[in-house]
């Protein structure tokens, strides 16, 4: 469910084949090395845009790069780990000596963890963790490049979600918490920059079927996007600007939540007893 603005609107009725904005433009990926990240990369590029890469690993960075850049694109590579604060700080440093301001930012980079209560006791750093990429990784990236948008007067930021936000879903307390913030800090921060022409997008996607998802049996066979829909459905956000996409799905289950609390919390409880834990939550993998 994308809600468009009225200029995007008014743009696809006047120009409905006409060049993309971001034709020329500056776009920043983070966990452009996979996934939604890469595919959104590609499709960028595709448009025009000169799109800098953002992940920790150097070899499938140069190889979505090279990809990019052998049919035409530009593309630039930055190595990072967006829990390290100071390496974050020295990209921010280096983006912008090298660029003079970013005009799109997709926060895209982040770790999902679906863990029940009763496995969570002892595993506070399930939390410290997942706020760590999904939320103070972004925050500060955003804060780092925030500056040179509004000098400018113009910048959009879409943050890669989950429908989770509006289902609070059993099972991803630590990994719905750290969704739950961005989506709030970057409702407040686009009203603040709202004036300097600064916009943000909070994308509230459903299962996408990416290496994050895989760990988890309880996805296997459910319906799910690829990660090049997901990219058609990002392009889609950063050319028309919209504050929100939601699915239907996640729509409906807000609208219960909030008129009816006790019969979602019933509800989400049935859900919760009838699914397990993966054995990777379980413990029984190593990579938990």
């Amino acid at each position: 469910m994308l809600l468009q603005t009225p200029r995007a609107r008014l743009r696809r009725l006047l120009r409905p084949g006409g060049p993309s904005p971001l034709d020329g433009r500056t776009v920043l990926v983070t966990g452009a090395s996979s996934g939604i990240g890469e595919a959104t990369a590609r499709e960028v590029a595709r448009c025009g845009a000169s799109v800098l890469l953002v992940a920790r690993r150097a070899e499938e960075l140069a190889r979505v790069a090279g990809d990019i850049t052998s049919t035409g694109g530009r593309a630039t590579t930055y190595v990072c780990d967006l829990t390290d604060s100071d390496a974050l700080d020295a990209l921010v440093e280096q983006v912008l000596a090298e660029h003079g301001a970013v005009d799109y930012l997709v926060n895209n980079a982040g770790r999902s963890i679906r863990r029940s209560l009763d496995l969570s006791y002892d595993r506070f750093h399930d939390v410290e963790r997942t706020m760590a990429i999904n939320y103070f990784g972004p925050v500060r990236l955003t804060l780092g490049l925030l500056p040179a948008m509004r000098a400018q007067r113009f910048g959009h930021v879409v943050n890669i979600l989950s429908w989770g936000v509006q289902l609070k879903a059993p099972k991803f307390s630590a990994y719905l918490a750290s969704k739950t913030a961005l989506d709030t800090w970057s409702r407040i921060a686009a009203r603040e920059a709202y004036g300097d022409n600064v916009t943000f997008t909070n994308m509230r996607f459903g299962l996408v079927r990416t290496a994050m998802v895989a760990p988890t049996e309880a996805y296997d066979g459910l319906p799910a996007m690829s990660a090049e829909e997901a990219a058609a459905r990002v392009v889609r956000a950063l050319e028309d600007r919209p504050v929100v996409w939601n699915i239907p799905i996640g729509v409906a289950g807000e609208l219960v939540g909030f008129v009816a609390p006790r019969l979602m919390d019933a509800v989400m409880w049935r859900l919760d007893q009838r699914t397990n834990n993966s054995a990777a939550a379980s413990g029984q993998d190593a990579a938990s």
